[in-house]
């Protein structure tokens, strides 16, 4: 059995899954775990396969900071939570900046860090009964992991003050309604359909993918003159390929076939045109 707190798994459907495995701790980010953390997601950026899974073993996502670690160190605090934040940063960044798309699997309580954690992901997917909590303030502190820039550009910014501020709780119903998670699905659903996207994902059409999901990315920051002109090139540059053409036969040839059905088997007299 493993004893580290986060793991690579690789599938043979060309899914890699970033695993949080730390149930126990409710997968809390100390140092080491931040820092584990940070070492798996510079493994997995390395070499991604066609899709990552980041997924969380046990009950829980993962509940954020650990405040255990993090209390009673007097002055030695502040350095502390900036080297854990700063190690969560780097695997945040990191998996925001994969080329191949993220899928996310939430159960149970996604809260602090553990929320930016979870909606980096391009495909969200989580448990009904998940719950998702900032706590932040709560305790004193601010939000970290990207969260506040995530939230205003998932759910607009008077949500996101809601949550940042009041630190109100979002089951995985709530989060699909707002447009916190892609989709809430049944408790006992989550990890397969979540492995089930990813894999759908590995073994499509990864060259434009990978390119439609940088569009995704710079569109979010530039302006629509030089993104349409972004667009226009990737398109033309994939339309070529061995995959589009091969990809575009495929689907054209069913119906080129209804179309000679069809034409064979009507009538030629002219009163049978209607």
């Amino acid at each position: 059995m493993s004893t580290e707190p986060v793991r690579v798994v690789r599938h043979p459907d060309r899914v890699v899954e970033l695993r949080l495995d730390d149930p126990g701790r409710g997968n809390a980010l100390d140092l080491p775990t931040a820092e584990a953390l940070r070492d798996a997601t510079a493994e997995v950026a390395a070499d991604p396969g066609g899709a990552v899974l980041l997924r969380a073993a046990g009950t829980t996502f993962c509940v954020g900071g650990d405040l255990r670690a993090f209390a009673g160190r007097g002055e030695e605090t502040g350095a502390y939570v900036h080297a854990v934040a700063t190690a969560a940063h780097t695997a945040v960044r990191a998996l925001y900046e994969l080329p191949v798309p993220v899928v996310a699997a939430v159960r149970g309580a996604a809260a602090g860090g553990g929320i930016g954690l979870a909606l980096v992901g391009d495909i969200v997917l989580a448990a009904r009964s998940a719950r998702f909590r900032l706590a932040y303030t709560a305790m004193g502190l601010t939000p970290d992991c990207g969260a506040t820039w995530l939230l205003p550009r998932l759910v607009g910014p008077r949500l996101a003050a809601d949550l940042v501020l009041t630190n109100r709780v979002l089951t995985g119903a709530d989060a699909e309604r707002f447009g916190l998670v892609t989709r809430a699905v049944a408790d006992d659903e989550v990890d397969e359909a979540a492995h089930r996207t990813a894999a759908e994902l590995a073994g499509g059409a990864g060259e434009a993918l990978r390119a439609a999901k940088r569009l995704l990315r710079d569109g979010a920051e530039g302006g629509l003159s030089r993104h349409l002109d972004e667009e226009a090139r990737l398109i033309a540059g994939l339309a070529g390929s061995d995959e589009a053409q091969a990809r575009m036969t495929a689907f054209l040839a069913p119906r080129a076939r209804a179309r000679v059905g069809r034409s064979r088997s009507a009538p030629s007299s002219p009163e049978s045109v209607s």
